[in-house]
């Protein structure tokens, strides 16, 4: 690098002494007179630093420089292969401004998408990500994220759809990746656009490899970030190279383990740009915009990184106007280069699923909108994409468009899980009052999928804490992919339950149940679902303290019961929903002739509703609860209410009774935006209720109202919440959550 200014002064010296027109100053390359010299662009990775190429690509069409082939890694295959397609850049401008961390890497699709059976489990206290067992060991994936979502974006920013060759496009291009088995550099030269910038950009640990032709692919920067070579051999005589790679960190910020895998890979990487760097020659042109503190992982502020790279490719200015066209043969050669073939209305005559071992393809079928003999709708067939990933069978799920036999086939290559189809999850809830009143559960949770090939499930769930039980089911559809199922399921349970005069706790209940039973229902689509079952089994309640008039006739009851629940839902988060709604009712029916000592009938039903307005969201709660007919509940069946957004400013439970009528006004506002998570909250409740027939007879049955501060934030291990609660009859409390509080 000290002999560059040499050479620069030498290169220089030649040009001057060309005829000074564009044509002779921009050809120091070739002997051949008038022969303009073959410009390549050489775009390097660095994540969300690589929306500054954006800024160079603008300042080259404002002078005037033409680009006849392009070269890019990661995120400069992305920009690359963008202008390379003929997308603009005001588009380019537009999806820049678009993109964010969370549409990046947030792969789930949107939440009402979900089957019932993965939207229940929002309502657990299950935050770990789902590890794989197989013969005794435990195996995890290959990313953080898999890269569904990544190419859902990545199509959008390419105007040629498609498998292409790509000296065919309107500029010819490559993309550098990694095979991660042999270590060598792959330089692609055709494929299906988006896969292949994805393969470029699978950053190791974070976005899981890709696989292509039986090879393992990562991120291209662990061997060509700067792809010189490649565009040497694309024929390039003078090459435009912008390098906007991370730099080495500081010897203080290496405090951590994060800090320290990453420096490893920014080592491997700054050692191949140099060597790239020492290829470049003295008619090459090297840009290295100024990124200040900007990291790969910003991709939230990529419209404010694009305009430094404008910055930096201005002080080269006197060099590049050296490599400009005529304002019309420059024109005439953008024209041709954006003048892309309309794309072909698709239709497809058949879609199948390929590689699949597990799962029965015909359980898939409903989930996907994209039909055969219609048109294909490039985003329907994108959330489609990511529906199937949805189901949490799947590591990657992608799609090509085949010729076979006269048909046109959409191939969808459905990968599934290495780890599974064991699964094993962990919860973890907490939660405290401030005053010596803290509570907290643990929670393992173990799922095996399809244990044939109707797709049954087997699930099971132990819970240690404040609750302790064991539960398990065994989800049995009558076909693949049909709505109506079988389950029959076992709940042994031991819970506690404080007993309250007004504020003062005069005892506790225990009781232990087990319980047996077998349910028939049906999904409804992604909406809801209906169960109509029978439980029998044991009740033991007992009166741990207290007075002796709550004292249960009976240490021992046999129970016999009817049951029946539907649910309904289509909230967008369960934890800080921002729109939808969710309902549920539930009706318990005891009867003697199915073996129970008592007959009653008890009923509990919600309904929870969220509208936002930018970053303020109103979300509206009712909640009611009472016996059927004329039979009283035995204290053990009656309803306990009380806590934290439940009758705000009363001790969890603190309330308890047969008949329950409540009604809450949340209003929060987005104080912090999440990425992958949901971000930080700060709100207000005000709530109605009452207690109807409460236990203790001396409690009011009046109704109460109350009012809540919090903050609530969306952390890695659960919704974490700090508020405090004020009723008007004078009730009031401090509460810390980790977990969901209603």
């Amino acid at each position: 690098m000290t002999r560059m200014p040499r050479f620069l002064a030498l290169w220089l010296l030649a040009s001057a002494a060309l005829p000074a027109t564009p044509a002779a100053a921009s050809n120091s390359a070739t002997d051949e007179p008038g022969k303009r010299p073959r410009i390549c662009l050489v775009l390097s990775g660095g994540g969300a630093r690589g929306a500054a190429h954006v800024g160079v690509l603008r300042v080259l069409e404002e002078y005037r420089v033409p680009v006849h082939c392009i070269a890019g890694t990661s995120m400069g295959s992305l920009v690359g292969a963008a202008y390379a397609t003929g997308t603009t850049l005001p588009e380019m401008d537009v999806i820049l401004g678009s993109i964010s961390t969370e549409l990046l890497f947030k792969e789930e699709p949107p939440r009402q998408e979900l089957s019932m059976r993965r939207k229940q489990d929002d309502y657990d206290i299950l935050f770990t990500p789902e590890v794989g067992l197989s013969k005794g060991e435990v195996k995890m994936g290959k990313g953080i994220v898999t890269g569904v979502q990544l190419e859902t974006v990545l199509r959008q920013l390419s105007k040629t759809k498609g498998y292409q060759h790509f000296d065919r496009l309107p500029i010819p291009y490559r993309a550098v990746a990694t095979d991660l088995v042999t270590g060598q550099a792959v330089v692609f030269k055709e494929g299906e656009l988006a896969n292949v910038m994805r393969a470029s950009m699978s950053v190791p640990g974070a976005v899981a490899p890709a696989e292509f032709n039986g090879m393992m692919l990562v991120d291209g920067m662990l061997t060509s970030n700067l792809p010189v070579e490649t565009a040497r051999q694309m024929g390039a005589d003078v090459i435009i190279a912008v390098n906007v790679g991370t730099p080495l960190l500081k010897r203080e910020q290496l405090n951590g383990i994060l800090g320290v895998s990453g420096q490893m890979l920014s080592i491997l990487t700054e050692q191949n740009v140099q060597a790239s760097l020492a290829n470049l020659q003295p008619q090459d042109i090297l840009i290295s915009p100024e990124l200040g503190d900007y990291s790969t992982g910003d991709f939230d502020a990529l419209p404010q990184i694009a305009p430094l790279g404008e910055a930096a490719a201005r002080k080269m200015e006197q060099r590049l106007r050296q490599l400009a066209l005529p304002p019309a043969e420059y024109a005439a050669l953008r024209q041709q280069q954006m003048n892309h073939a309309p794309a072909e209305q698709l239709v497809v005559d058949e879609i199948r699923f390929d590689n699949l071992q597990r799962v029965n393809p015909q359980a898939l079928v409903g989930l996907v909108d994209t039909q055969p003999g219609k048109p294909v709708d490039q985003a329907v067939l994108d959330k489609d994409m990511r529906r199937l990933y949805g189901t949490g069978d799947f590591e990657h799920v992608s799609y090509r468009v085949l010729e076979e036999d006269g048909k046109r086939v959409l191939a969808i290559n459905a990968a599934e899980k290495t780890w599974g189809p064991n699964y094993l999850r962990f919860g973890l809830g907490l939660s405290s009052d401030f005053d010596g009143d803290s509570s907290f559960n643990l929670l393992g949770s173990h799922r095996q999928t399809w244990l044939n090939e109707r797709g049954a499930e087997w699930r099971n769930d132990v819970q240690i804490g404040q609750t302790t039980s064991w539960q398990s089911e065994w989800y049995q559809p009558l076909s693949a992919g049909n709505p109506l199922f079988v389950a029959p399921h076992l709940a042994i349970t031991q819970r506690s339950a404080d007993l309250y005069d007004d504020e003062r706790r005069i005892g506790t209940y225990d009781m232990f149940s087990t319980l047996v039973g077998v349910d028939v229902g049906s999904q409804f689509n992604r909406y809801g679902e209906l169960r109509l079952g029978l439980v029998t089994g044991q009740v033991s309640p007992s009166l741990d303290s207290g007075p002796d008039y709550l004292e249960p006739l009976d240490k021992r009851l046999q129970a016999g019961a009817l049951t029946a629940r539907l649910r309904l839902d289509q909230i967008d988060s369960a934890n800080f929903p921002r729109s939808g709604w969710r309902s549920q009712i539930n009706v318990f029916d005891s009867q003697q002739a199915l073996g129970a000592e008592e007959e009653y009938t008890k009923w509990s039903g919600e309904l929870t509703s969220a509208i936002s307005f930018d970053s303020h969201t109103f979300n509206f709660a009712l909640f009611a609860a009472d016996k059927l007919g004329d039979e009283p509940l035995p204290n053990y069946e009656q309803f306990q209410w009380g806590g934290f957004l439940r009758q705000s400013g009363y001790a969890p439970g603190q309330l308890l009774g047969a008949d329950l009528q409540f009604g809450r006004v949340m209003y929060y506002h987005r104080i912090m935006q999440g990425t992958v998570l949901e971000g930080a909250y700060g709100g207000i409740s005000m709530e109605v209720g009452r207690m109807g027939e409460p236990l203790v007879k001396s409690n009011s049955d009046d109704w109460i109202l109350s009012n809540s501060l919090f903050i609530g934030t969306d952390s890695p291990i659960g919704p974490l919440y700090l508020g405090y609660g004020r009723a008007d009859d004078g009730n009031s409390s401090l509460y810390f959550y980790l977990g969901r509080p209603f």
